[in-house]
Order: structure tokens, then C-alpha cells, then sequence
């Protein structure tokens, strides 16, 4: 749940820089977000405004990030597992363990539900209950990274 007292915008700030650098630097990750990214500063702003708002309630971010993830080719349920790797690794950096808990859960859900709206752009329409277990289960997280209870 967003909470203003969780963290400063400075806190998130330094997440968001520090995760994209890494993931900039990745060979794996790095030149799919450069192949559609153009302008990087303001990218990094707006997923600033993201963070903020789905950690802090800021109710900065406006938009919709699933069509433009739809329209990546080629992605596979190890790139998502990847890019959840690099985001708790740069979480676990961060002074403020109660936002990187936060942002460590808020994350799995973002790339399962990210991961479940590019499996059924592919299968041409809405999963059934069964097809949405199976197209979630490749991503298997970590323990140290699932949210606590």
C-alpha cells in the first residue's frame, strides 16, 4: 500500500538511477531498453514518477506501460526473471530496507502482470484461469525476493 512515509522522492530517485544504470550495463537487458528508449533523462523521470506513485501514493504517473511492453518482440519469461534479479539486487543496496521490501514486492507484480498481458497479446486474447497459472509459473522468483505474508 503507497505510504508518503515510506520514503523520500530522493530515496526513490537513487533506486531508479541506480537500477537502470545496471540495467543499461547488462548485456542482456541493456540493449533491449536502448534499441526503444530514446530519450533517457526523461525516461528516468517518469519511472521516477512511477515509483512514486505506486510507493509513496504521489499520483504522479499517468499512462499505461503494457501496450508499449506488448509491443516488444521477441521477450521470454527468463528476460523478466532477469530484469527481477537486477531490480532486487539494486534494492538490496538501499538504505531504506522497508522501501526496497515495498519495491521488491510491487516489482513481482508489475513483471507477472507485465509478463501475463505479453503471453496473452501472443495467444491472441484473454487467458483462461488454467493458461494464466501456466503462463505465470515460469516465473520463478527467488525466495529471498517473494514478499513476505
Amino acid at each position: 500500500m503507497p505510504d508518503p512515509a515510506l520514503c523520500t522522492e530522493a530515496d526513490i530517485r537513487k533506486l531508479v538511477h541506480q537500477f537502470y544504470a545496471r540495467v543499461r550495463a547488462d548485456a542482456r537487458l541493456g540493449p533491449i531498453f536502448d534499441a526503444h528508449i530514446d530519450d533517457w533523462p526523461a525516461h528516468l523521470q517518469r519511472l521516477c514518477d512511477f515509483w512514486s506513485s505506486i510507493l509513496r501514493g504521489s499520483g504522479r504517473f499517468t499512462g499505461a506501460p503494457m501496450p508499449k511492453h506488448i509491443a516488444l518482440p521477441d521477450l521470454d519469461a527468463a528476460l523478466f526473471e532477469h530484469w527481477l534479479q537486477l531490480f532486487h539486487a539494486t534494492t538490496a543496496e538501499q538504505a531504506n530496507q522497508a522501501m526496497a521490501r515495498q519495491a521488491d514486492a510491487a516489482a513481482q507484480r508489475i513483471a507477472q502482470s507485465l509478463w501475463l498481458g505479453y503471453q496473452s497479446s501472443r495467444r491472441g486474447g484473454k487467458p483462461d484461469g488454467a493458461q494464466r497459472q501456466a503462463m505465470l509459473a515460469p516465473l520463478q522468483l527467488p525466495a529471498t525476493m517473494k514478499a513476505a505474508p
